[in-house]
């Protein structure tokens, strides 16, 4: 009994601390239901009154990166004067916070349904991609951006709002009118040169990265100019107005032109390198403003080089390119050409004098007996040209600041390696007087297309105080005695597919030659045919009476023996009177014939192997050695067959000329 009694007590108590923490819940939830209400009721107020007030006045709303945080801001321009900025102790101000809004940023005037816009001494006001200093008016829809990248729509009067969408004016649209006003536009960079209206995948994207790239710059230059770094940051398209050789388009890219303003140095940073050190500057920039809220009156930040995300080694920088075309080679004709160098993005950056001058191995000009009519042929022979570089006038990088200089840069052909002018400095006009000889031991097929539709390019690359300069690595480059540089330099797969095209053209020659002997001994044939049926009818004439019948000494003469071929086989002297020619002459020639033809035959069947013989796509260095050792035993072969069938053709001729002439009786 006295154990149900202990239990009965601890269930009560249990029961009791239910009750109690039930009521503390009910309380609490109340209690929060209340707050909720209050929330509810304040969010709907102020829900109320922006819709009234939104039924009101004109006022500006908030546009994100990100868009569901795009229109959450409205910030109401009621009549009157009203400041707007970072201070927000004045009775009739907007406060806004942001990199780059100064503390009095810019006024708003709302008089007589007419709202205006002042940017104050120092700000940074922005109005449809264009930058303003005084009073602008504003319209329904105007695009605002205050300091480096607080972007804002302004929305007028409810007279003034009609249906539109207002939806396409987000982030990218303002970044696109900032790169518009930069003369940056998509149908510009972005249209295809074959003058569709299609656009090419790659060039959006590089105008994508632009416009995503436009507000990270504005905040790097708002980082610099707050830490007193005196660096500025600019955007730009790398290769907008450059092209290869053949004048086709390079691949264009975005590239960060950094100019720190007291030393003049510059330097080019790709888009990854910027965007890391974009996140270095916010991480210096974050711990300037701590240190300035404990110590007033800080001004700047000093940081070791390693650790300063505005610095970096200088090096050359690739300023513009020419091109100097190469056709007049090909003619053996000398160029002579003011050229003008163009920047990236399509600026003079320079004039260039250079030519080209056609020479002989030893660097002497040519003539103008020299002068080919038909390009091909220089084929298979030595060519040796010059390219000279005089002088590069009107040097904008120099003329900039005069501690630059600058080098030229160009690659020919097949050369492995770019070469390079020696630097000169601190001449906006500077005399280069550089001459390279470049020489094609066997002119090609290939460089001989190369010289009639390419150019060589010429690099124009700037020079800063404490960078190295450019220099030609020529550990693989070969040269001549003379010092020219031999470009038209066959790897050795390509050297045996040219030999077997020089075999296969040899073979070529050697077949149509041995065609011509053929049809010319057919001829042969044919006329010994006529002929000896001519004397036959002669003879048979003599026997039926006709004695006193004068047969004409030429008329006994062979057509074999006239024949420039086998005249000097069959000469033996001065003309004697003509004989009876036997039919067996025929029999022999025939004879003849079908042995050589027997021949021929196997040599057809050499010609056919020669033909089918082709390297292995797989072979390396050893295997082509075998197959050219290979080609060359197959072509002695067949030569040796070929001279053979000739040689003893000539000779049965021969022995039946001279049998003919013989029996004939014609010469003694």
């Amino acid at each position: 009994g006295r154990r149900a009694t202990d239990e009965s007590k601890e269930l009560r108590q249990l029961l009791t601390q239910n009750e109690l923490q039930i009521r503390a819940i009910q309380t609490l939830w109340e209690q929060h239901l209340q707050e909720a209400l209050k929330d509810w009721e304040q969010q709907y107020a102020n829900i109320t009154q922006e819709r009234r007030m939104m039924q009101m006045y004109p006022y500006i709303l908030n546009i994100n990166e990100d868009a569901q945080l795009s229109g959450v801001v409205k910030l109401f321009i009621q009549e009157g004067e009203w400041g707007i900025g970072l201070c927000d102790s004045a009775p009739r101000s907007i406060s806004i916070k942001g990199l780059g809004i100064q503390e009095h940023h810019a006024v708003f005037r709302n008089e007589q349904r007419r709202v205006t816009l002042t940017p104050l001494t120092g700000s940074k006001v922005i109005v449809n991609g264009n930058a303003v200093y005084e009073t602008a008016e504003l319209q329904h829809l105007d695009r605002l951006i205050l300091g480096s990248n607080c972007t804002y729509l302004f929305v007028g009067y409810p007279s003034e709002r009609g249906g539109e969408d207002w939806s396409r004016y987000d982030y990218d649209y303002f970044q696109s009118e900032l790169a518009a006003a930069e003369g940056i536009h998509l149908s510009g960079i972005g249209e295809s040169n074959t003058g569709c209206s299609q656009t090419d995948p790659s060039l959006l994207a590089v105008f994508y990265d632009y416009i995503q790239l436009m507000p990270m710059v504005a905040e790097a230059n708002q980082i610099s100019q707050e830490l007193s770094k005196g660096v500025e940051f600019k955007l730009e398209i790398k290769n907008l107005a450059l092209s290869d050789s053949r004048g086709h388009d390079l691949q264009k890219d975005i590239v960060v032109r950094v100019t720190a303003a007291g030393s003049k140095q510059v330097w080019m940073w790709s888009k990854a390198k910027f965007v890391n050190r974009k996140f270095l500057m916010e991480e210096v920039y974050q711990q300037f403003k701590c240190r300035c809220q404990r110590v007033e009156g800080l001004l700047a930040v000093v940081l070791p080089r390693d650790k300063d995300p505005f610095w970096d080694p200088v090096e050359p920088l690739l300023l513009g390119t020419t091109h100097l075309w190469l056709q007049s080679l090909a003619f053996r004709i000398p160029l002579e050409e003011q050229l003008e160098v163009l920047g990236s993005e399509g600026t003079e950056e320079a004039i260039l004098q250079a030519q080209l001058v056609p020479c002989t191995s030893t660097g002497l000009p040519l003539g103008e007996d020299d002068i080919l009519i038909d390009p091909s042929e220089v084929l298979g022979r030595r060519l040796d040209f010059q390219l000279v570089l005089d002088q590069c006038c009107g040097v904008r990088w120099i003329r900039e600041a005069r501690n630059r200089g600058i080098q030229i840069g160009f690659r020919v052909f097949d050369c492995s390696e770019p070469l390079y002018t020696p630097a000169v400095w601190h001449n906006i006009n500077p005399l280069l007087d550089h001459r390279v000889q470049f020489t094609s031991l066997q002119t090609s097929q290939r460089l001989l297309d190369y010289l009639q539709s390419s150019a060589v390019v010429l690099e124009l690359w700037g020079l800063q105080e404490g960078c190295s300069v450019l220099s030609s690595s020529l550990g693989a480059v070969r040269m001549t005695a003379e010092g020219a540089f031999i470009i038209d330099l066959l790897h050795p797969s390509q050297a045996a597919v040219r030999l077997q095209l020089s075999d296969s053209a040899e073979l070529s020659c050697s077949v149509r030659a041995l065609q011509q002997d053929v049809e010319e001994l057919k001829s042969l044939n044919e006329s010994l045919r006529k002929e000896n049926h001519s004397l036959r009818e002669q003879l048979n004439a003599v026997k039926n009476g006709n004695r006193h019948t004068i047969i004409p000494l030429c008329c006994f003469v062979p057509a074999l023996l006239l024949s420039p071929c086998f005249l000097p086989l069959a000469l033996g002297g001065d003309g004697a009177r003509g004989r009876s020619l036997r039919p067996s002459c025929d029999a022999e020639f025939a004879r003849a014939l079908k042995v050589f033809y027997h021949s021929m035959t196997s040599v057809r069947g050499q010609l056919q192997r020669l033909r089918r013989h082709r390297p292995s796509e797989e072979s390396d260095l050893l295997g082509l050695r075998l197959f050219v050792d290979e080609q060359s035993r197959l072509l002695r072969d067949f030569s040796e067959q070929l001279e053979d069938g000739v040689s003893t053709l000539k000779q049965d001729v021969a022995a039946i000329v001279r049998r003919k002439r013989e029996r004939s009786g014609i010469w003694s």
